[in-house]
């Protein structure tokens, strides 16, 4: 069958809840790269890599240049790679994440992907972790070392399937918890479907322009609605 329909979901506070651990891994990674000791964190929700690491370099005095932030991403990977055993116990996967997934594997005319912030290697470190990766093409995602303005991923993630697969898709679905995940679809005629599974309301959500908003993912019929349409 025709591919037809792109999904692409955002992974933190939409997929899986990792509270605290970017934190924790920009602490030791600014450390080992600079010596420099954290002290202020930046904004995280709905952000890219690159913006978030150029915002922390500037916080702390250090020029953002390109060597600094690929040393800074180096270690940040670094960091994943030594926690994957733990990361299971130290975060959780959100209800219904991976019924959703597999739902929409079901259907012949949907390629599911990523549009997330996060780097590529610690985005398959967090799926892997609770399975989520087996219904998902992360080989065609847009991430966060891409650009530091969200939108610029969707586009991206976009033309990448396309090129896989050979076909326009009739319609593109961009998941995510944050207002920069509905602006990301917004801004490219994408359907905008957020969960207020993080640090957004409902109500935040849907001022935003989502055109769906679900209070998380555990409706599996609901999600199918939003999405499939």
């Amino acid at each position: 069958m025709t591919k037809t329909r792109l999904v692409l979901w955002d992974i933190d506070h939409t997929l899986v809840d990792f509270t605290g651990l970017g934190s924790a891994w920009y602490a030791t990674a600014l450390a080992a790269t600079t010596g420099t000791e954290l002290v202020t964190y930046p904004d995280f929700g709905g952000r890219t890599e690159r913006a978030i690491s150029t915002d922390l370099l500037t916080a702390h005095g250090l020029e953002p240049t390109e060597e600094l932030i690929q040393a800074l991403w180096l270690a940040l990977i670094a960091e994943s790679e030594r926690s994957v055993a733990q990361l299971p116990a130290s975060a959780r996967a959100l209800p219904g994440a991976a019924e959703a997934l597999t739902d929409f594997a079901g259907h012949d005319g949907v390629v599911q992907s990523l549009v997330t912030g996060n780097l590529p290697e610690i985005s398959r470190h967090k799926l892997v972790a609770f399975g989520l990766h087996e219904h998902l093409d992360l080989e065609i995602g847009g991430y966060g070392t891409l650009s530091a303005h969200r939108p610029d991923l969707v586009p991206h993630a976009v033309a990448r399937a396309a090129a896989k697969h050979g076909t326009e898709f009739d319609a593109v679905v961009v998941i995510g918890d944050t207002p920069n995940d509905v602006e990301a679809a917004l801004d490219h005629g994408a359907v905008a479907v957020a969960v207020a599974t993080g640090h957004y309301t409902a109500e935040e959500l849907q001022a935003a322009g989502a055109h769906t908003v679900l209070p998380d993912l555990a409706d599996t019929d609901a999600v199918r609605a939003a999405v499939l349409g």
